[in-house]
């Protein structure tokens, strides 16, 4: 039986900009099989969508948490409706 996708819409806050969260959550994104997008937001924080099974974007936390320059203090997450088709986990903004 296959997993079913789900979708987190995420605001991290913390020491997340400026230390190479985008990318390293692209990174790790790719390597779990997830799909979606990442970006930095004028207030300091990061968001992202997130889609994939339910134990790789837990995975995609957990390893964010252990990198070395990243601190996320604060995560606001909701679980949004899957996008079909979606291919790929992209960097957004500058």
């Amino acid at each position: 039986m296959a997993d079913t996708a789900v979708r987190w819409h995420v605001f991290f806050s913390g020491r997340v900009q400026h230390v190479g969260f985008r990318y390293t959550a692209c990174y790790l994104a790719r390597e779990l099989y997830l799909t979606g997008w990442v970006d930095n937001l004028p207030d300091g924080r990061v968001e992202m969508e997130a889609q994939g099974t339910l134990r790789c974007l837990r995975q995609l936390v957990i390893r964010l948490k252990g990198q070395a320059y990243i601190r996320i203090d604060d995560m606001d997450v909701t679980e949004i409706a899957a996008v079909p088709h979606e291919r790929g986990f992209a960097v957004r903004g500058y």
